[in-house]
């Protein structure tokens, strides 16, 4: 697919196709003739991503709190939700990567194809304005927007893990980072959460944080499967 054909299948100016290339194109191809990679686009575009989630949270939440509207942020704005709106928008298919990226799975892989969008939106900004930057951020995120707030909540295992500890301890959970594998452009960090010596729970995941909630999560299925949450702590 061309890049003036992919312009029309995501709905934005065909003007864009030249920054649309770019967009498309990780560093990794730069080592086989390619002259410019989506390193700076990605840049912009999560600068520009980040403001118009902000201006669309605060307008369509009047009610919420600072804290809701920035959890609900990161939500909208996270590796894992813009690597699953890249493969329902199909750029996958579309990356430009080195022969040996794309062996070692890098089309797939959620922070290629994460940046990808952030890249694709600031391709839009720069051709076409901040009105079709907003108008294509709301097409392919509109609907993760409206759930954020909420989601954002159910989610957050570790501020529920903590609200509950301060209830019943007046202590905060303290998280640790026990073990890291796999390649630099691929770890998998474990992580344990623990009130003093006690461990609460034990998470994995590819980032810190993802592993942090991963065991905040564990810890809140313990407790809540006990008769009383406090006994686990006697």
């Amino acid at each position: 697919m061309s890049p003036r054909e992919f312009c029309q299948k995501l709905q934005i100016p065909e003007t864009c196709a030249p920054l649309v290339e770019q967009a498309l194109t990780h560093r990794s191809a730069l080592a086989e003739g390619v002259a410019r990679s989506n390193e700076r686009l990605e840049f912009l575009g999560d600068a520009v991503l980040g403001f118009i989630v902000t201006e669309k949270l605060y307008t369509l939440f009047p009610d919420r709190a600072e804290g809701d509207l920035s959890r609900a942020r990161a939500l909208v704005v996270s590796r894992r939700t813009l690597a699953q709106v890249a493969k329902q928008l199909g750029v996958d298919h579309v990356l430009r990567l080195s022969a040996g990226e794309e062996a070692q799975g890098g089309r797939q892989r959620s922070s290629i194809l994460a940046d990808a969008v952030e890249a694709l939106i600031a391709a839009v900004y720069l051709q076409a304005g901040m009105e079709e930057a907003r108008r294509f951020v709301w097409r392919v995120l509109g609907d993760v927007i409206q759930r954020a707030p909420d989601a954002s909540r159910a989610h957050d295992y570790k501020s529920r893990l903590q609200e509950k500890t301060h209830a019943l301890l007046r202590q905060t959970p303290e998280y640790e980072v026990i073990s890291e594998t796999g390649a630099d452009h691929d770890k998998t960090f474990c992580v344990q959460v623990r009130l003093g010596d006690v461990v609460l729970g034990t998470g994995t995941g590819k980032s810190k944080k993802d592993a942090e909630q991963a065991a905040a999560r564990e810890a809140l299925e313990k407790m809540e499967t006990t008769e009383r949450s406090s006994v686990m702590f006697r």
